[in-house]
């Protein structure tokens, strides 16, 4: 009899006796994410005058929207001369610029290093169209693409890559915002 008070006193204790509980903590790390970047994005729209533009390209000639008038515009804005996806784009024209051509689409480059470095830059890649040194950025500026961007998580002011079409009228037929360096000019020539 007394085995079986301690058994029933034994249960009672253990019903009553706080039960452990197991800490679980989550090996995800909590991410607070504030509003979702947005990149700067240029005013003009299609349907709308390009505005005039006019530069000294890498090797010295002027080159304008007026010099060029009657053919297609591939205006394109890209960050700075021997980096990879700037690199990527360029040669990307070059090696489909002969269709680019044959479209009659003449290709125009614009960034604001000087010069020497667009001529060091087009030599060593065998550009065969200008690029216009727009160091005081005032194509840059008519052009809306100096603006807040994103690069490795980093946030920062600077050109942001843009294309665009400019029909031999003058009119903006397209804008590439979203550059697919490694195909770009198959991205125009799908347009």
């Amino acid at each position: 009899m007394v085995k079986k008070t301690v058994k029933k006193a034994a249960k009672k204790v253990i019903k009553k006796a706080p039960k452990k509980v197991a800490k679980v903590t989550s090996t995800k790390a909590v991410v607070k994410t504030g509003p979702k970047f947005k990149q700067h994005k240029t005013h003009l729209q299609v349907g709308e005058r390009a505005p005039f533009f006019e530069g000294i390209d890498q090797n010295g000639n002027t080159v304008s929207s007026y010099l060029l008038g009657g053919r297609n515009i591939i205006l394109y804005f890209y960050p700075k001369d021997h980096t990879e996806g700037c690199t990527a784009q360029a040669c990307s024209l070059r090696d489909e610029h002969y269709f680019l051509g044959t479209s009659n689409y003449v290709v125009v480059g614009v960034s604001a290093d000087d010069q020497e470095s667009h001529l060091k830059f087009a030599s060593k890649h065998s550009l065969p169209f200008p690029l216009i040194a727009d160091t005081n950025m005032e194509i840059i500026k008519a052009f809306d693409v100096w603006g807040t961007k994103q690069l490795a998580g980093r946030i920062y002011d600077g050109i942001v890559r843009t294309t665009f079409i400019i029909g031999a009228d003058g009119i903006i037929k397209h804008i590439i915002t979203d550059v697919d360096t490694k195909e770009h000019a198959k991205q125009i020539l799908a347009l």
